[in-house]
């Protein structure tokens, strides 16, 4: 069954989910981090590719600390299997899409630059933020084109990333 559509993620779902996180980043420690966010009530969205009983792809959205309002995407995962097919891309997008335009949100994401620009998010738009994280490979989406200066102040269970 080739997975072809998304949904908002249930608890049902949190066990493939973490199968997936495990898959896709070869440790459990994204599949904590969504635990422990979950566990904090920081996770505004979770969404789900579903494939057969399992996942091919999930991504989180939380709520910044501050600035208020903000969204952080993180994290961002597909199957193994999956990778390389644009679920990842179609998914990304169609975050942005909902909550960065239509609800006119700030949205960061730390990752691989080249693939997040595709999906709308420009580093030299978080050239002035300030993070935990450094902001070398820092991207930003947002309902304008501005450039803020920023400090983010990540939920708690990210700290434990850095």
């Amino acid at each position: 069954m080739d997975p072809s559509f998304t949904r908002d993620a249930r608890e049902a779902d949190h066990d493939a989910i973490d199968r997936l996180l495990i898959a896709s980043f070869g440790g459990a420690e994204e599949a904590q981090l969504v635990r422990d966010l979950r566990a904090d009530g920081a996770i505004w969205q979770e969404t789900v590719m579903p494939w057969g009983d399992e996942m091919a792809g999930y991504l989180a959205i939380s709520r910044f600390v501050a600035p208020e309002g903000w969204l952080c995407l993180a994290p961002v995962a597909v199957h193994p299997d999956w990778q390389g097919a644009g679920r990842g891309q179609f998914m990304v997008e169609g975050a942005v899409e909902e909550f960065s335009k239509k609800l006119n949100r700030y949205m960061v994401v730390v990752g691989d630059g080249k693939f997040y620009r595709r999906c709308g998010f420009l580093a030299t738009r978080a050239a002035r933020l300030t993070s935990p994280f450094g902001t070398k490979n820092t991207l930003l989406v947002g309902p304008e084109m501005s450039v803020p200066a920023e400090m983010l102040v990540y939920p708690k269970p990210f700290l434990k990333l850095s």
